[in-house]
């Protein structure tokens, strides 16, 4: 009786165990990704949409099941726009086998270019700086780069003016590596033939203050200013462009000033800031807004309803970043495993530089497709115009990509 016991036992155990073995092949494969941003301090007003963003979508891919069995792991920590957390962030990330990284911001990715390519690790960061991609083979710009933008407004303005002569220009920008990144291209793209009269190029401080700049451009005769920045000092040179009754309420007006922006100096949360001011003010980006819409917008604003989403982060064009970038990410991984291969850094990295051609990838969260390359790293090369009206950005016209980037390239 007893052996016959042991044995039961033993058969028992052994069927565990073949259960234990068998759900473990049914959970499928965990991939690490990870993002390491500026949830708080400075630029959190762009940090914590897009985290909210990366994080929903990451869920959203688990509870779907888009990658199978197979599950995502996201790993998430806020580096309050420090460099060196984010380093340390990235050394701890590497603990947990990551597969994929999301990094954030212009600093920290030129910083840290050769920690992606030494450790070969497919990057995208939330930073379009085209700098990005210099003496780098591993980092990808999700979109069109922050030269792309300002060039692009700055023909814009060109194909638009009415008035005689060239169109005065100043640029407005961020005292940073991030700022100042169209500044050169832009004077390239006007020593190749673009038809503008670049009057001023400011860098601005904290000053709450912008009466003494703004009456500098009215007395250089500027009529059209190009901001590439984030939206807090958009914000304060509207309003004191509007208290100076100096805002055209239609393009180009005579003796008033036109305002533009690229990415990060425009969207809905800087209506939220300049209220009145941010009327008529014009901004271009490669992600679609959730004024227009679509089967991407309208999938947008389910996913943020569906994990509990307030309305403002629901909008946000940084909200929309962040699930875009994990989008490519996860598309990487799909393709991988329908060629048969193991989802590693370097079959993912493959992935990447295949998008292209035939193979573009459509995510409906952008107005254009994204592509990849050896030669051409930089993702969604179209842009869509926008313009505040009403207090809301619509649409513009059809997307456009920039002539005189591919001159000056």
């Amino acid at each position: 009786m007893k052996n016959k016991q042991v044995t039961f036992m033993l058969v028992g155990l052994s069927f565990v165990l073949m259960l234990g073995f068998s759900a473990q092949a049914l959970a499928g494969e965990t991939y690490p990704i990870a993002l390491s941003l500026a949830i708080t301090g400075p630029t959190s007003d762009v940090g914590s949409p897009y985290s909210k963003g990366v994080e929903d979508y990451c869920k959203y891919v688990n509870d779907e099941k888009l990658l199978g069995d197979d599950k995502l792991e996201c790993f998430i920590r806020d580096d309050g726009y420090k460099t060196e957390v984010t380093k340390r962030n990235f050394e701890d990330f590497l603990d947990e086998k990551i597969v994929f990284y999301l990094n954030y911001s212009t600093g920290s990715t030129m910083a840290m270019r050769k920690d992606f390519d030494e450790e070969k690790i497919p990057t995208l960061p939330a930073s379009f700086h085209a700098g990005n991609l210099v003496d780098s083979t591993y980092v990808f710009l999700p979109i069109s780069s922050y030269s792309s933008q300002a060039v692009g407004l700055a023909e814009y303005v060109a194909a638009n003016h009415k008035g005689s002569g060239k169109p005065k220009v100043a640029l407005f920008l961020h005292p940073s590596a991030f700022g100042r990144a169209p500044r050169d291209d832009v004077k390239k793209a006007i020593a190749a033939g673009l038809n503008i009269d670049l009057v001023e190029i400011v860098e601005h401080g904290k000053d709450l203050d912008n009466t003494a700049m703004l009456q500098r451009f009215k007395s250089k005769g500027v009529q059209y200013v190009i901001s590439q920045t984030v939206q807090p000092p958009v914000a304060t040179m509207l309003k004191g462009a509007q208290s100076l009754g100096m805002i055209a309420k239609t393009y180009g007006e005579a003796g008033k000033i036109t305002f533009l922006g690229c990415h990060y100096a425009g969207g809905p949360d800087l209506i939220g800031l300049a209220g009145s001011a941010a009327e008529n003010y014009y901004w271009t980006t490669s992600y679609k807004l959730m004024t227009a819409p679509g089967p991407g917008t309208d999938a947008q604003l389910a996913l943020a309803k569906r994990y509990g989403r307030d309305e403002k982060v629901a909008q946000s064009q940084n909200y929309t970043n962040g699930i875009m970038v994990v989008q490519v990410a996860v598309e990487a991984m799909r393709r991988a495993k329908t060629k048969g291969k193991k989802v590693t850094r370097a079959s993912l990295y493959e992935e990447m530089l295949a998008m292209n051609g035939y193979n573009a990838f459509y995510p409906l969260t952008t107005v254009g497709p994204v592509t990849f390359s050896k030669t051409d790293r930089e993702g969604v090369d179209t842009l869509q115009l926008y313009m505040a009206k009403d207090g809301v950005f619509h649409e513009l016209g059809l997307p456009f990509a920039s002539e005189y980037v591919k001159k000056i390239k």
